[in-house]
């Protein structure tokens, strides 16, 4: 059974289900007189929707020996969606210094990193390869100072396609909201293009980068009648994910997320990688790294936990039908 985030809206647990299926030494940053590694920690969003992934990401820290305060600081810098900010972010925490950067949020997070440092290792978390952007030398030896995981945002876009069509077999065109902004958009957008067209649907594109854009996303999906919104992964998206729930929940649109945290909060279907499990490992590598291993020598790993969660408490105000076939979906590794 999925279970809301600490802190999260209180649901039942019968309101939910879900399936979850399922890397020289370095100078450590003093604080003062004391010799406490200082990690810097990046994301794009903001940080009350990513509670429970700073949960894990300290608990991978803790499997690694360190606990917050005890012997590590954490320097937390969140851009709150906007992506013009993260350069600056990022050379803020170098100038610090940090012992060890840590990114979330994707591409351009990890190569603001990457542009402000090529010393201080860096952890960070992307979603597509990241040998095929230019982060990394290859996947076994990453080389340099940079390691991480691919959480696969643009290898699950299509799967998210077909578990929508499932829930919502008499959509015969789906919304496609993205931000222009995430680097992965294109390859999202192609990929959930080629899905829509092998079930024999029609998508059509719409773009935000605003609370205000999005808001008109949504009037033109009920001026059009369309009949399903798949929204496309991005971090500023998780920042305002209450405002997708109240929009989804006002036109009454069956909505697929790629993250659990949408369907915690009240939207009705996400899919995606576990950002919890992603965390933790990244909270581990940073350990590790902090004990002396160098970021060149740890895989770049890929996600290999993913997440199908389903809110009946949404599906039922929506009049939508969960089919059991999603209902006893077997995990899937």
């Amino acid at each position: 059974m999925a279970r809301p985030e600490p802190g999260g809206t209180g649901m039942r647990r019968r309101d939910l289900i879900g399936f979850a299926c399922g890397a020289a030494v370095w100078p450590l940053a003093a604080r003062g007189q004391q010799r406490i590694p200082v990690i810097g920690f990046l994301h794009v969003a903001a940080a009350a929707p990513l509670a429970g992934i700073i949960a894990a990401f300290r608990r991978g820290l803790e499997e690694a020996g360190y606990t917050e305060p005890q012997n590590v600081v954490i320097e937390f810098r969140w851009a709150e969606g906007d992506y013009g900010r993260i350069p600056a972010l990022a050379t803020e925490l170098v100038r610090l210094p940090v012992a060890v950067l840590v990114t979330g949020g994707g591409e351009r997070t990890a190569f603001a990193a990457k542009a402000a440092t090529s010393t201080i290792p860096i952890v960070c978390n992307v979603g597509t390869d990241p040998v095929k952007t230019g982060l990394v030398a290859s996947l076994s030896r990453p080389g340099g100072n940079i390691t991480g995981i691919n959480i696969l945002t643009s290898e699950l876009a299509s799967k998210r396609v077909g578990l929508l069509h499932d829930l919502v077999p008499t959509a015969s065109v789906f919304a496609h909201l993205v931000n222009p902004n995430f680097p992965s958009t294109e390859n999202i957008i192609e990929e959930v293009d080629k899905a829509a067209q092998l079930l024999g649907l029609k998508t059509v594109v719409l773009k935000a980068v605003s609370k205000a854009e999005i808001d008109t996303a949504f009037a033109a999906i009920q001026e059009k009648r369309i009949g399903a919104l798949l929204v496309g992964a991005d971090s500023f998206f998780l920042s305002v994910r209450d405002q997708f729930v109240a929009l989804t929940a006002r036109a009454a649109i069956p909505t697929v997320f790629e993250q659990r945290e949408f369907a915690t909060a009240g939207g009705l279907m996400s899919y995606g990688t576990s950002l919890t499990d992603a965390y933790r490992q990244m909270g581990n590598y940073t350990g590790r790294i902090l004990k002396g291993e160098k970021p060149a020598d740890l895989p770049f790993v890929q996600s290999a936990k993913f997440e199908l969660v389903i809110n009946l408490k949404t599906a039922k105000s929506q009049d939508v039908i969960v089919p059991h076939g999603l209902l006893n979906a077997p995990p899937t590794r």
